[in-house]
Formats: C-alpha cells, structure tokens, sequence
C-alpha cells in the first residue's frame, strides 16, 4: 500500500519504513498539529466508495490547517478494519487517500495498520504557518464583518437518500479551503471551518473570542442544487444553518480590510461572501428579514449520519452552544 501514497516532502528527512518519521521544521514557522478520525457507522456508510472514505479522513483534517490559515506538511495515518474486510476496499480507502493527500501536497510519512470492529482512519495532521501569522478562533472584536466561503448546506443534504449527485459529492469529498486559509492569514482577525454546522461553529468562535455574532440569513451562499432539493424541505434552511459537514471557512475581518480580503480570495478563485457582523455581549443571533429564527442544534459527529433538522421557528433568539 506504501507504493501508492506520497511518501515524500517539504522537510521529510526519513519517511515510511522505520520505526518513526524523521522531519525538518521549516525555518522562521510554527508547528500546526491536528488530528481526526472517521468511522464506519458515524462519519460514513454503504453509500460511500472506498476512495470516498479515505478523501474525507484526509480533507477534514486539511480543513483543520485551512482554518489556522496553515500549508500542509505532513500525515500519520492509523487504519483500522475487521478481519473479513477484503483487500481491495482496503486499497480503495488508501487509493482515495492518496489522491486527496497528492491534490493538497501533503506527504504521508507513518501510520499503523490493526484490526477492529468497524472500518475507521485516525489521521494527524501537521502543518505550518509564518510566526504570528496563525489564525485562530479567538481574535474576532466587535464590529467585525462575519465573511463565510463557499456555499453552506450542500453536504447536510447529500446525506438523504437519493440526494442529487453534486449535493452528495460535496458530503463525499469535500474541498479543504486551503489556499483561502493562507491568503488571509495575517489578514483575518479570526477563523474557523464548518464542520459542526453554520451557527453552531460561529457560536464557538464568537465564545472564544467574548463577542456576540450576527447571522443574516438571506445573505447565506446555497448552491443551485441546494435550492432545488430545499424546495421540498418543511425548511429550507435548516441544512444551510445546521447540517455541519461543509468545510467551509467562517472568518472575522475589520471592515477597512475588506476590499483586500475580496481581492485575495478571488486570487485563489475562491468564493466570499459577507454573512453578518460581529457585537458585543455573547451568542449569535440568527435573523431573516430583521426578524429573529430559532435553529435546530447542529451536526453531531458522535452520532450516525442523520438527515437534517426539523424546521426553524421565527422565535425567541438561540444561544449558541458552547465549544468542546
């Protein structure tokens, strides 16, 4: 399996094959570390392909990096399946793996392989990120502009049962915002990615930052394949507010700087739009033509892939919930 993955980069001075990596810091940058797992039964089911499986293990946790505005560097990949798993899944997932790993130039340099009771992948990532230019969750101040990339909900969608093949593509194999992180590094004051859904991720980077959120729901991207599926929704809001899984970036940016966040996203042909403000006191509020909404909780990754949420009711203002 070795063969089919990139073994070699940016600072890798002994890659698989020992007993550990051996790995060169870039000079004058930090150290980003993160890591994720996905499971079969939670994160992934029988609609899947293979190579599904091992895109999304490795995409989420190059969202991770995209979000402290970091360039990849380096994986660990930790495998594990039942005993009756034949091995061309297993070379499946890898394959998947590779291509996402190759797409994003990240190297692969150890892992471990065991058995257990259901298909799953632990991946650390690590990346890196000039001294001071990290972005975290915390710098966001009141008056902000809340800049969100990309389009929201798709993936939420791509859960149901014959979803549309874009809407499933984008819960499949989602797309790090990598390039987006790093142009806005030192720029932005704050970010984060989408992962737990829209208004539940914002409500953790404005607790972290000690400031309130403003979300204006008409202002919201959705995907033309979005809104033809949302069309037969009770709401068709509640997956773009609180489906999770988007990998989308949520960014804190004074409004003077703006124009030059617009100029570099377009430099990485990546979408941004403005979603809201930031305030002072604590919480996000969620409006619609200046009226407040009530939003179901958000996606819960310790839970099995569920559809999205009930419908929203123009009630009293929700509170966001804490970070884990």
């Amino acid at each position: 399996m070795a063969r089919i993955l990139p073994l070699r980069g940016e600072g890798v001075v002994l890659s698989v094959g020992d007993d550990a990596a051996l790995l060169r810091p870039p000079a004058g940058e930090v150290l980003v570390a993160t890591v994720d797992e996905v499971v079969e039964g939670v994160h992934f089911d029988a609609r899947f392909t293979p190579a599904d499986i091992g895109w999304k293990a490795m995409a989420v946790n190059l969202s991770d990096l995209a979000a402290m505005g970091a360039r990849p560097l380096w994986a660990l990949v930790a495998l594990a399946f039942p005993g009756e798993t034949p091995a061309r899944r297993i070379l499946g997932v890898m394959t998947g793996l590779a291509a996402c790993s190759r797409r994003h130039g990240i190297a692969v340099v150890g892992g471990n392989v065991s058995r257990g009771p259901a298909l799953s992948l632990a991946i650390t990532a690590v990346g890196a990120v000039p001294e001071g230019r990290a972005l975290t969750r915390s710098g966001a101040r009141a008056g902000d502009l809340l800049l969100g990339s990309g389009v929201f909900g798709d993936a939420a969608l791509g859960m149901l049962r014959g979803a549309a093949p874009a809407l499933a593509r984008r819960q499949r194999r989602p797309t790090p915002r990598l390039l987006l992180g790093r142009a806005l590094a030192g720029l932005a004051r704050a970010a984060i990615d989408v992962s737990d859904g829209l208004v539940q991720d914002l409500g953790h980077m404005a607790a972290a930052s000690g400031v309130s959120a403003v979300l204006e729901a008409e202002r919201i991207p959705l995907s033309p394949a979005y809104r033809r599926r949302a069309r037969r929704l009770a709401d068709p809001l509640s997956a773009a507010l609180s489906g999770g899984e988007d990998y989308e970036l949520l960014l804190a940016v004074a409004p003077g700087d703006l124009p030059a966040a617009r100029a570099a996203a377009r430099r990485v042909r990546t979408p941004l739009a403005v979603l809201g403000r930031f305030e002072e006191g604590s919480g996000v509020r969620v409006v619609a033509g200046g009226r407040p909404l009530e939003v179901p909780p958000g996606h819960d990754h310790l839970r099995a892939p569920a559809p999205p949420g009930p419908s929203a009711r123009r009630r009293a203002t929700r509170r966001a919930a804490p970070p884990l």
